[in-house]
């Protein structure tokens, strides 16, 4: 093929080099490094700014602008994030255009493939962009684009603290590990809130419950603690199944009362076969044996399902004999499964 198809368009060619203020005056180039340096220097600043803003500002604070009211925390740590960003960036820019090297460089578009030999003088290529861009002889550019890139990390692990609470084992107690459950609360219908009388449940029957206390609660609060505190009550024969010396005080005539929430991953459980005893989870077949303190018969779930310590009042009521013993739901990474219930337990 002829140069002249392989290259229609002719070849402009380089203009002339035309030196930059910044190397052709020394006092010049000392400024611009200076400059720099200053932009990410100030970096570090603000990113402690942002940490500071974000402990010290109350959520509920706010400021006037034009007229407008804005919320102080979320506005200061806008704008202390955003020109630590920004910051960088013309810092990036200004090196580019007054420090690194500034010649023109032309070179033949090659195939998508590269050769052993392209790869080697892109080696070369950028061997000699690094000491053109000045590092060697300005180190602190360096060290400042590290540091303050670096230092944006800490902004960052803070927002995390807006997940949540940091799952110590005081706060796991007050939360996911508690329930509304406590001594003498009432066991009552989940549909119309009607209290659950022993007598009037018959064997094989399952009735869904909830606190009587949980309608205390409201909105989200109401929510979050009905997700921890639903429960099922069965009534089985004594004779019947299995239970344990340890909760011998935990049934009344055969009335048990089972967390219904699913140990895998925390679905509602309420399908009930009254011939075997066993509770099935109807989102991946998990089955618990609830006359057998709940224990896994089948599926993916690992732990048994936590069984609620019931009694009577004077009335012959079910009221709680305590929150449960072990944390409801599924398993965490931090949670403690040494208290659960096994088959064969006592």
């Amino acid at each position: 093929m002829s140069l002249d198809l392989q290259h229609p368009i002719p070849d402009p060619g380089l203009e002339e080099h035309q030196e930059r203020f910044s190397d052709t005056d020394e006092r010049a180039g000392r400024r611009a490094y200076t400059q720099v340096v200053g932009l990410l220097a100030a970096v570090p600043v603000l990113a402690i700014a942002f940490v500071v803003i974000y402990f010290a500002v109350p959520s509920d604070a706010t400021i006037g602008f034009f007229g407008n009211t804005l919320k102080a925390s979320s506005t200061l740590l806008g704008v202390t994030a955003g020109l630590a960003v920004l910051l960088i960036g013309v810092a990036l820019i200004h090196w580019a255009r007054t420090i690194m090297g500034d010649q023109e460089v032309v070179e033949e578009r090659h195939p998508g493939g590269s050769a052993a030999e392209v790869r080697q003088e892109a080696a070369a290529a950028w061997k000699l962009g690094a000491e053109q861009s000045g590092l060697s002889r300005r180190a602190l550019i360096g060290s400042g684009l590290a540091g303050g890139i670096g230092i944006l990390v800490v902004p960052a692990v803070v927002l995390l603290a807006d997940m949540g609470p940091w799952p110590t084992r005081d706060v796991r107690a007050r939360t996911i590990e508690k329930t509304l459950w406590a001594e003498g609360i009432p066991l009552v219908n989940d549909v119309n809130k009607l209290p659950l009388k022993a007598a009037d449940i018959e064997v094989g029957q399952l009735v869904n419950a909830q606190p009587l206390n949980l309608w205390d609660h409201h909105g989200a609060d109401f929510i979050r603690e009905k997700a921890k505190s639903s429960i099922i009550v069965v009534r089985m024969d004594p004779a019947s199944i299995r239970i344990p010396e340890s909760r011998k005080d935990w049934q009344v005539d055969g009335v048990l009362a089972y967390s219904k929430i699913c140990t895998h991953v925390g679905c509602s459980i309420t399908l009930w076969e009254q011939q075997t005893h066993h509770l099935l989870c109807p989102c991946h077949q998990s089955t618990f044996d609830l006359g057998n303190s709940g224990v896994v018969v089948f599926g993916p779930a690992a732990r048994s399902l936590p069984q609620l310590p019931i009694t009577t009042d004077a009335n012959g009521y079910l009221i709680a004999l305590s929150d449960f013993t072990v944390p409801v739901g599924p398993s965490y990474f931090e949670r403690d499964s040494s208290a659960d219930f096994k088959d064969g337990d006592r």
